[in-house]
């Protein structure tokens, strides 16, 4: 069965979790897991759907199967670089991010669980399909 990208049922349970915790739970919250933490545990299920679909849109990526391995590291990678070690560094963006090595604990469970549900979810659609 072919990747969903936008369409993948855990984009858009993270997209309807997160804009539920933005404005819903986050302006009656404050400090504590929702308030900090939830969206890092989202970034990997939210993103890496939208840049692999608009990969694929531009020919750079040539299949349509789940994210591989390497298409969720890299992106856990270069986001926690670049938002908790770079960005807070930056007088312009320091108003807006702020460095904390805990959030790149939450965007590795969430690329963990992503892993996962991706794998599990997409062979276990395979094989319904190919029993049909």
């Amino acid at each position: 069965m072919p990747f969903r990208y936008l369409r993948d049922p855990l984009f858009l349970t993270a997209l309807g979790l997160y804009v539920g915790n933005r404005f819903l739970i986050k302006p009656l919250v404050t400090g504590g897991f929702f308030h900090n933490h939830f969206n890092d545990l989202l970034c990997i299920p939210l993103f890496v759907p939208i840049v692999l679909y608009f990969a694929r849109l531009c020919r750079a990526r040539p299949h349509d199967g789940p994210p591989a391995w390497y298409e969720i590291l890299l992106p856990l990678l270069v986001w926690s670089i670049q938002f908790e070690l770079i960005f807070p560094q930056l007088p312009f963006w320091s108003q807006w991010v702020t460095g904390d090595p805990l959030d790149i604990l939450w965007y590795s469970v969430g690329a963990g669980i992503s892993s996962l549900w991706w794998r599990v979810y997409y062979q276990r659609k395979l094989a319904t399909q190919t029993m049909d």
